[in-house]
């Protein structure tokens, strides 16, 4: 079933995110499923691991959604609703898992009987233990499995999630993958395809005009959007701060320590922004950027960001990641990939140039 034959079906999404976190594909698939005309529930983030203190503004906002909401249940928009669940935060831990599988089996069943849910297709990013259990209590008509990152890397409890993934796999009707790497992963599986993150092309349009926040700045703009977290390079992005004569914005939510960027006179945080303002920002960069570090976690991860910077029509400079590379290599020209500072800094200093109408 392709999406836009995909009309009439009722589909559970147990997502790797919050709703309100930042708009990546979980968020733009299920939203474009439910203006088709598909009945969704998003269910939001039910865990990898164990909470730290530096999620517990996350879990604050996840209590606040669910106190504001019907017992968890909202609705956020026509045929899209979300499902803020209060869950024990042990996701390895067998009595959380027994608890917390009762509470949601019991708390989705009602909320299907109330809605008229009937066998739903059910999508999920997540491949823990509870998900499978969720699986083989709801009577789904279809599973969809959509791999979008080793989470092998972000469990403290890697045999236990690559357990609950090859169970997830057997179960599972389709398997999506952001890329070749994962790819592989889930080789196993009869019906695996790649199908990294778009791009919707009605909201990133070029004739946006520029962002008001960056029209004071001094050019050109060497811009990124997204999460400032742990997987950037930020001894990367300080020498390209100090080494080129333009000013580096970042936009997003500063999620790790970037203290010796801030302390640089031509280095921009603007902040968390709603999705729809990123191609204002865009169309105020002279290059994108993606400075990730390479880690057994960004080796196989497809930064969604690298199709939004090319659809505004701006040159690309990035780390070698490998889901980077390939795609580099499949478009010849359109993307610098560097493997050391260096290269990055001198790629970045000849993308300045005027683009050519061709590359664009």
């Amino acid at each position: 079933m392709s999406v836009s034959r995909l009309r009439g079906r009722d589909i559970i999404c147990i997502s790797s995110i919050d709703w309100d976190f930042n708009w990546q594909g979980h968020q733009e698939i299920m939203a474009t499923l439910a203006l088709q005309g598909n009945r969704v529930l998003f269910v939001e983030n039910t865990g990898v691991r164990a909470p730290k203190l530096r999620d517990l503004p996350r879990l604050r906002q996840r209590f606040l959604n669910w106190w504001r909401s019907t017992k968890g249940f909202r609705q956020e928009r026509e045929n899209l609703f979300v499902y803020s669940s209060l869950l024990l935060p042990f996701p390895y831990s067998w009595v959380a898992r027994w608890l917390n599988r009762t509470l949601l089996v019991r708390s989705l069943r009602r909320w299907m009987w109330a809605t008229g849910f009937r066998r739903p297709i059910i999508w999920t990013f997540l491949p823990t233990p509870l998900v499978v259990d969720l699986i083989d209590r709801l009577d789904p008509e279809l599973v969809v499995y959509y791999c979008i990152a080793d989470f092998e890397q972000l469990s403290v409890r890697p045999q236990r999630i690559v357990k609950s993934e090859r169970r997830l796999l057997g179960r599972s009707d389709l398997v999506f993958v952001q890329g070749e790497t994962l790819r592989q992963r889930c080789g196993q599986h009869p019906n695996v395809h790649i199908f990294p993150f778009g791009v919707s092309m009605t909201t990133f349009r070029r004739d946006t005009d520029v962002a008001p926040e960056l029209k004071s700045l001094k050019r050109p703009v060497i811009g990124y959007i997204g999460g400032i977290h742990r997987h950037v390079d930020f001894d990367l992005a300080r020498r390209v701060a100090q080494e080129l004569d333009a000013t580096v914005v970042f936009v997003g939510p500063v999620q790790a320590e970037a203290d010796t960027l801030r302390q640089l006179h031509n280095v921009v945080f603007i902040g968390s922004q709603p999705h729809t303002r990123m191609p204002e920002f865009i169309r105020g960069f002279d290059v994108g950027m993606i400075p990730y570090r390479r880690t057994a976690y960004t080796e196989s991860v497809y930064p969604t960001k690298l199709n939004e910077y090319l659809a505004m029509g701006i040159p690309v400079v990035a780390t070698d990641l490998p889901e980077v590379s390939r795609f580099a290599a499949e478009h010849p020209g359109v993307v610098t990939v560097a493997g050391d500072a260096d290269t990055f800094i001198e790629g970045t200093r000849r993308a300045f140039e005027e683009p050519s109408a061709e590359n664009v």
